[in-house]
Order: C-alpha cells, then sequence, then structure tokens
C-alpha cells in the first residue's frame, strides 16, 4: 500500500513538471518577439568571444614574434656583448649598493647608474647611461656644490635648505652638518648637537667668509662620538641619586662656608678699628667686648684670678668666630665618602646588567659605570673646594683670635705693671 501511494506521488511530480514545461515552450512560442531578443542576445555574446579570441591570438603572434627577434639578436650580439651586458649589470649593481646609501653622491634623482639585471638585449643607451652617470659620480667626487634640498631638523620638521656639498665628503646647512636617512627615499636631517666649533666654521664656509673647513676621515664616526658626548648637566645627571645629595651637601657647606668667611672679614675690620683706639672699647666686635669685660672686673682681685677672667671672656668669643668650620670639615670628609658610594652603587648595576645581559652589548652597562664614575668625580670636584674654604675660614678665625688674646694679654700686662708701680711708689 505505501510502495504504490510513493509510485503515485512520483508520477503526479512527473507530470507536473512536464505541464510547467509545456507552459513555458507555450510562453516562448507565443512571445515571439522575446524568443528574438535571447536569440540576438546570445549571437552579441558569440560574436564578442570570437572577437576576444582573434586579439589573444594576435597577441600571441606578436609576442612570438619578438620573442624570434630578441633570439636572433641575441644570436646576432655573441658571446662578447653578452659578457659585456653581464660585466656592466654587475658593476652598475655593485656601485648602487656601494654608495646607495651613505654616499653624499647621491643627493640628486638618478645620480645611481640604471639596473640592468632585467635586461636581454644590450642597447647603445644603456651603455651610454652607465657610462654617463659613473663619469659624473666621478667628477663630483671632487666639486664643491650648492643644492636646494629638503632638509629635517632637530624637531623634524621639513623645510628646503642651501646645501652645500663637498664631494664625497660632506653635506652641510649653514648652521649644522647633515646625516642622510635610513632609506634612499628619505630627506636629509640635521646632526644632533653639531660642536659649536665646528658650527662656526660651517657658518664661515657658507657664507663664503673662510675657506677652512674640518673633515671627518673617518666618514662621520669622529664627528658622531663629538656629538654624543654628554653637557654638563647631562653629565651631572648620570651621577644618579648619590650625585644629588653629594652637590646639595657641597653646596650648602660653600654656602655656609661664605656666610661665615664674610663675618669674619667684617669682625677683622672692626678689630682692625679697634686696636687703633683701645681706649673706648665697642661692643661691635670681639675685641671690644673682651677689653669692655675687662675694665668692669674687680681690679683688686690677685693676677691669677683676672688672668682667668680674662681667658674666660676670650673663650666666650670663639663659638661666634668659629662657627660653621665644623660643618664645613664634615662635609669636606663625607663628600668622597659619598662618591665611594656611588660608585659602589654604579658597580653593583653594571654587575646586574652583565647577569642578565652579558658582555655582548657594552651599552647596557654603559650606565651604571658612569654612576660610578660620575659620582667619585663629583665627591672629588666637592671635597676640594670644601677643604680650601675651610682652610680659608680657619686661618682667618686663628689671625682674630691671636690678635684679641694679644690685646687682652697686653692689657693684663699693663694693668699689672701699672699696679706694680703704684705699690712701689706706695711703699717708698
Amino acid at each position: 500500500m505505501a510502495q504504490s501511494d510513493e509510485l503515485g506521488s512520483l508520477r503526479e511530480a512527473r507530470e507536473a513538471a512536464q505541464a510547467r514545461d509545456q507552459e513555458r515552450l507555450q510562453s516562448f512560442l507565443e512571445d515571439q518577439d522575446g524568443l528574438e531578443a535571447a536569440l540576438e542576445e546570445a549571437r552579441a555574446a558569440h560574436e564578442s568571444a570570437e572577437e576576444e579570441q582573434a586579439a589573444l591570438e594576435a597577441q600571441q603572434a606578436e609576442q612570438s614574434e619578438q620573442a624570434q627577434a630578441l633570439a636572433q639578436r641575441q644570436e646576432e650580439q655573441g658571446e662578447a656583448l653578452t659578457s659585456l651586458l653581464a660585466d656592466l649589470a654587475r658593476h652598475s649593481e655593485e656601485i648602487r649598493n656601494e654608495l646607495g646609501g651613505d654616499s653624499w653622491l647621491t643627493l640628486e634623482a638618478d645620480a645611481l647608474p640604471p639596473r640592468l639585471n632585467d635586461v636581454d638585449v644590450l642597447e647603445r643607451s644603456q651603455i651610454e647611461a652607465v657610462v654617463d652617470s659613473l663619469a659624473t659620480l666621478t667628477v663630483n667626487t671632487g666639486r664643491a656644490e650648492r643644492l636646494e634640498l629638503p632638509v629635517a631638523d632637530a624637531s623634524g620638521d621639513i623645510a628646503s635648505h642651501s646645501v652645500v656639498r663637498l664631494g664625497d665628503f660632506a653635506a652641510f646647512t649653514e648652521s649644522a652638518l647633515l646625516r642622510k636617512g635610513q632609506d634612499e627615499e628619505s630627506s636629509l636631517a640635521e646632526v644632533p648637537r653639531t660642536p659649536t666649533a665646528i658650527s662656526d666654521l660651517l657658518a664661515a664656509y657658507h657664507q663664503g667668509e673662510s675657506r677652512e673647513f674640518a673633515i671627518d676621515p673617518t666618514q662621520g664616526s669622529v664627528l658622531e662620538a663629538l656629538a654624543q658626548q654628554p653637557t654638563l648637566w647631562e653629565r651631572f645627571q648620570q651621577g644618579g641619586y648619590v650625585g644629588y645629595v653629594v652637590v646639595v651637601l657641597g653646596g650648602i657647606g660653600l654656602l655656609v662656608a661664605l656666610a661665615q668667611y664674610i663675618y669674619l672679614l667684617t669682625v677683622s675690620a672692626r678689630v682692625r678699628r679697634q686696636r687703633q683706639n683701645l681706649d673706648q672699647p665697642s661692643k661691635d666686635n670681639p675685641l671690644g667686648r673682651v677689653l669692655e669685660r675687662f675694665k668692669e672686673m674687680d681690679k683688686h682681685q690677685t693676677p691669677e684670678a683676672l688672668e682667668a677672667r680674662l681667658d674666660e671672656a676670650v673663650l666666650a668669643e670663639l663659638p661666634k668666630i668659629e662657627r660653621g668650620q665644623p660643618i664645613v670639615k664634615l662635609l669636606a670628609a663625607i663628600a668622597p665618602l659619598l662618591g665611594l658610594l656611588g660608585t659602589v652603587t654604579g658597580m653593583i648595576v653594571t654587575f646586574q646588567a652583565i647577569t642578565v645581559f652579558g658582555t655582548g652589548d657594552p651599552q647596557l652597562m654603559a650606565g651604571g659605570i658612569s654612576q660610578a664614575l660620575v659620582t667619585t668625580v663629583l665627591g672629588l670636584v666637592t671635597a676640594v673646594p670644601l677643604l680650601f674654604a675651610q682652610t680659608a675660614l680657619s686661618s682667618r678665625s686663628r689671625f682674630i683670635t691671636q690678635v684679641i688674646e694679644g690685646e687682652a694679654s697686653a692689657t693684663l700686662a699693663d694693668h699689672l705693671e701699672a699696679q706694680s708701680t703704684l705699690s712701689g711708689q706706695t711703699v717708698n
């Protein structure tokens, strides 16, 4: 029963498809214009395909003729011209590789000889182009030329500048040397931090005021090393935190020493005026205060008691006179020790870099070595002026102290002699 149902369904589906085909055929027969349009369209497509096939066959025939002509010309050239083509191609490529990236002779467009690697048949024009380019490069090696070229400054802005090219040695603007980019297409760029002495020579040469010029025979290696030399501020920054501490302490010590030395100079001037008028002591200087203190003492005391009191007055003035010297002396002793601390810290950083990266790249160790050396230098540079300052303070304060002690002893001696003379006259 089920099989008969399936057969009935297939028969109905086939009959339905035949009915649809009959309807479509009937519609085409009834629509004669649509049938003709479809036939015309098919004919046009067939004609277009035939035309395209004919064009392709013609192109193939033309290419075959060209290949035969090239083969015939190669046979005519023989081995000599083929060898010449190979030699020219090799030399041209070598010159392009040698001068393409670093040479100043390639600043103009098409300065290098043409590539001949893809040339099958050597032409006369190609030989002339190679010879002309080589002759031009040879002539330019001994010429000084002024060119208008785009140049990138230190900030990256590109502008047209007047560039002087000296053969294959150097190219420069009015204020800076130039370097080429990483590829042939990049513009020129100013060498960062051109040395001042060289900049002056460039300006004079560029303006025609001088014919002197500094040439680096190493093709830029020496100038690059000079440009990489750090400034005083950059070298100071290489010292790190230890270097900052050393310089700050040194500055504090010098300020203390300067303030105290100015005070001692003022005291010296006042003591000098006081020595010219010992009978009228003034309280604006230590000698005057000592003399005033002696005048207020009880003169009926024993000489030993008077001397002790006078020494006490002198000792009371010493702290102000010797003020600041211990601090300056301490900082002068600490500065080299801090420099040594920075040296040890820098070496630790260096050894850590060696442990991690090995010794293949010295630049990885440069930071630690710079810190080690710079902090030592900063410590010594700080300690030397502090030692000079401490010596100057000590000498000046010792001189003032000796003057005060001498005048005080002389005053006491005069008083004792006067009392002895007075006692002798009383006895007589």
